[in-house]
């Protein structure tokens, strides 16, 4: 949908009130820093996450309006995040998903458009990651969303499938085992360190809910690599 006129130009404002604020936050110095580390070919403002996650929600206040409907919540959304000059806006955009100014819209079951979008742009562990918060409001409310995650830990993007896997962290009880069985299955054999580390720290997190099903996981599963059977058992 193309934003009426009106919205066009409140997703203008909303760029640019968050950019000036996280420019004027920012420190050069942690920002080479920080660079360095995610190996992020994106700018930086040197901003922590946070720092960051506080100028998102009280700038996104300041834009009421955005955050009223479904269509305009998701335009401004992939705006920001498109749109984007620095790491730090992307930070921005998952915090205000994670703020009460998408209540309304986190846990839809359409807003795994944006979720998956976000995956496919994003393509490091720290945005995959925090994103695939998001895409676990939609797998706790809604069981059909399983279908989509069987299909994404089948995906050739390795973030993509990646977010599949740690999707249900911190679901405690209401983890679906059976769509963890099969995201990990699909991927058990993988050689890539993401996914490997991902799988581990997926039955680590559960097995704080029941390490016994993660123990007997782990021995039934014999092509698990050393990685994710290392991180599975840490702590039992």
């Amino acid at each position: 949908m193309t934003p009426t006129g009106e919205a066009e130009e409140a997703m203008r404002a909303l760029v640019r009130d968050l950019r000036e604020a996280l420019a004027a936050a920012g420190d050069p110095a942690r920002a080479e820093q920080q660079r360095a580390y995610l190996k992020s070919e994106m700018d930086m403002y040197g901003v922590g996450v946070p720092a960051t996650r506080r100028l998102a929600t009280t700038t996104a206040a300041a834009h009421a309006d955005l955050w009223r409907e479904a269509a305009t919540w998701e335009a401004a959304l992939r705006r920001l995040w498109d749109d984007a000059t620095h790491r730090e806006e992307r930070f921005a955009v998952l915090a205000i998903i994670r703020s009460k100014h998408s209540a309304a819209y986190a846990a839809r079951m359409e807003s795994l458009v944006l979720y998956e979008h976000l995956l496919r742009t994003g393509q490091w562990w720290d945005l995959v990651d925090e994103t695939s918060h998001a895409v676990g409001l939609v797998v706790r409310a809604h069981p059909a969303a399983a279908a989509r995650m069987r299909a994404w830990a089948a995906d050739p993007d390795l973030w993509v499938r990646r977010s599949a896997i740690i999707c249900q962290l911190q679901h405690k009880g209401h983890t679906d085992l059976g769509l963890l069985t099969d995201v990990i299955e699909a991927n058990q054999e993988d050689p890539e360190f993401f996914i490997r580390k991902a799988i581990g720290w997926a039955l680590r997190d559960y097995a704080r809910t029941d390490g016994n099903w993660v123990r007997a996981f782990v021995e039934t599963h014999p092509g698990l690599s050393a990685l994710s059977r290392r991180e599975a058992v840490k702590h039992l």
